[in-house]
């Protein structure tokens, strides 16, 4: 048996990524006490994981916050985080951070063997390396996976994104649809206009204009009496409310007002998912549901739906320009974002029309 300890202290898409990483760990060997490190807004992700032993959640950006509030605060929980890691003896980390700072910690905690990717020079805490200057060219899921190698694991002939949903939410879900008189016989549409917070002011640049997804809403409506339903955090209500007030008929608006497992839960409920190429898009691949991906600046080779097979559609305008996201950065857009202006109501429609019909 090993002790093992995943980190990646990334965005939810990132996180879902690993899942792959996480199955094949404790299928090659079930005895395997497996940690994961990650961020506090994530958690909910992995609560239900049963591959998943232990959680610890507590990211740079989360201490960077703490810190800013209450430094006596931040250096409490700093330590808190460092005693929990070193009370489990973890003998491996794989660490998918970047960051030389969570390879510091996990040796500092005793974990003998550290796994991961030396990006610019950032992994001189790790013991077996992979060296990067990005990711490119094939799926990040691809690039995890390589890592299994140094723990002796042969790669899974199918990888797939995998999220779990508890008891509890499932009947909360069945519940919510009985009280807004929804049935399996409708077709439900759960669509996520907003997404990338991990972009932060630059999430705007992966959003299709919220104009384009009303007039989406009222073709199926009009045309397939779909049934739908927006998702989006607290801080996308305005988008979802102006989507919202976009329209001639009803729509269920959940923007701000649900967890984030009450959304899973939810979104599973889902015939067919509409989204940006952000977070909610992976939480849907992960839930099995088809999927229609609005794909922007971001390569969709290397950050979309995993795997690519008929039940999802990537719909994208190849620009000169495009991918301008990079080298992990984005480049900034000198165009009005046209790679996502471009993309018509029309295209979108045919795709679901196209996902409907399999």
């Amino acid at each position: 048996m090993e002790k093992i300890l995943i980190i990646n202290p990334f965005g939810i898409g990132d996180v879902l990524f690993t899942t792959p990483v996480i199955k094949a760990i404790k299928e090659n060997n079930p005895k395997n006490f497996l940690g994961f490190w990650c961020n506090e807004r994530v958690k909910p992700i992995l609560e239900n994981n049963p591959y998943i032993d232990k959680i610890f959640a507590l990211s740079r950006g989360d201490l960077k916050k703490i810190f800013k509030k209450n430094k006596f605060e931040g250096i409490k929980k700093l330590w808190s985080l460092f005693s929990a890691l070193k009370r489990e003896k973890f003998n491996i980390a794989v660490d998918f951070s970047l960051d030389h700072r969570y390879n510091l910690i996990a040796k500092l905690a005793g974990i003998k063997k550290r796994v991961g990717f030396d990006y610019k020079k950032r992994a001189k805490f790790l013991t077996d390396k992979i060296e990067i200057d990005s990711y490119k060219d094939k799926h990040v899921v691809e690039y995890y996976l390589e890592t299994l190698r140094f723990l002796n694991i042969a790669l899974p002939k199918v990888a797939q994104l995998e999220l779990f949903v508890s008891q509890k939410d499932q009947t909360w879900a069945e519940d919510f649809l009985r009280r807004h008189n929804l049935s399996n016989k409708d077709l439900l549409v759960g669509i996520a206009p907003g997404g990338g917070m991990s972009w932060g002011k630059d999430a705007y640049y992966l959003h299709w204009p919220e104009e384009k997804f009303s007039s989406l809403i009222d073709l199926l409506i009009k045309k397939d009496n779909a049934k739908i339903i927006l998702f989006g955090s607290e801080d996308e209500a305005g988008v979802c409310n102006k989507i919202e007030l976009n329209q001639k008929n009803k729509i269920i608006n959940l923007a701000g007002k649900i967890s984030l497992n009450q959304f899973i839960s939810l979104f599973k409920k889902c015939n067919l998912a509409i989204c940006n190429d952000t977070g909610p898009l992976h939480i849907a691949v992960a839930l099995g549901l088809k999927t229609i991906c609005i794909c922007g600046p971001v390569d969709e080779r290397v950050y979309g739906p995993y795997p690519l097979n008929e039940n999802h559609i990537v719909i994208k305008k190849d620009f000169s320009c495009r991918p301008c996201y990079k080298n992990f950065r984005f480049l900034g857009c000198a165009y009005n974002r046209r790679c996502l202006e471009e993309i018509s109501v029309d295209q979108v429609y045919t795709a679901v029309k196209q996902l409907l019909k399999e």
